[in-house]
């Protein structure tokens, strides 16, 4: 693989937003972001960022989002954040091990703070830019096929239902931008490491550069739609 990256659909200059950039993923985005001689600007959000934004409290959301309109528009934003397990929250094996509390945390993380960065960081999106927001392909009902993981499987269902919804909105005001959900595969980080296929897991810079490469390939026909990393359309 070329490690240099160069994202041609996004013109000179362009600006970069990375939310969740302290992850294993937000990290590598913004490292390559930054070595693209065409990017201008690569902003880090994250919870220890300055503005800051956490997913598990809206306001710094929509706080953050208005600290930086006045730097928008960005031709590009990328959510890399997400929750899988910490501390207690482990991927349920079976509908027995469902608890409230692990539920409603996971979806706070992976759907509904991603939901009021729809709201609060669309409008800061370029007519012409790309927002891709990382989901994950146990989040395919249609490619179901092992069960377990329950709250991790519907929170990222349901973020792959905000994303398909915001994108049909989007396209009536800004037919030419780009609104993509897109499975990383497995990387190596944190949320992988204690599960089982994280030996075959690829390092989070080779992730990253086949990520934004595919977004930089993907047109506004492409809006609203399920990828893979390399470019596999994936069933909702």
């Amino acid at each position: 693989m070329n490690s240099s990256l160069r994202m041609n659909s996004l013109g000179e200059g362009y600006r970069a937003l990375v939310i969740g950039a302290n992850g294993a993923l937000g990290s590598a985005f913004c490292e390559l972001l930054n070595e693209d001689p065409k990017c201008s600007v690569v902003r880090e959000l994250g919870r220890n960022s300055v503005p800051g934004l956490d997913l598990e409290k809206p306001e710094s959301i929509a706080r953050a989002a208005a600290e930086l309109s006045e730097e928008a528009p960005y031709q590009l934003i990328v959510h890399a954040a997400g929750l899988l397990h910490r501390d207690e929250i482990k991927p349920e094996k079976s509908y027995s091990a469902i608890e409230a509390d692990a539920l409603l945390a996971v979806f706070q993380v992976n759907a509904l703070g991603p939901a009021l960065v729809l709201r609060h960081f669309l409008p800061l999106l370029d007519p012409r830019g790309a927002m891709a927001v990382l989901s994950a392909k146990v989040g395919s009902i249609g490619d179901n096929r092992l069960g377990g993981w329950y709250a991790y499987r519907a929170s990222k269902a349901a973020l792959n239902m905000l994303i398909k919804t915001a994108a049909i909105e989007l396209a009536r005001t800004r037919p030419h931008a780009r609104l993509l959900s897109l499975h990383p595969g497995t990387v190596i980080s944190v949320l992988s490491q204690p599960f089982r296929g994280a030996s075959a897991a690829r390092p989070a810079t080779i992730a990253a550069h086949e990520l934004l490469s595919l977004i930089d390939r993907l047109g506004p026909a492409d809006s609203g739609n399920f990828f893979a990393y390399n470019g596999e359309r994936l069933p909702w």
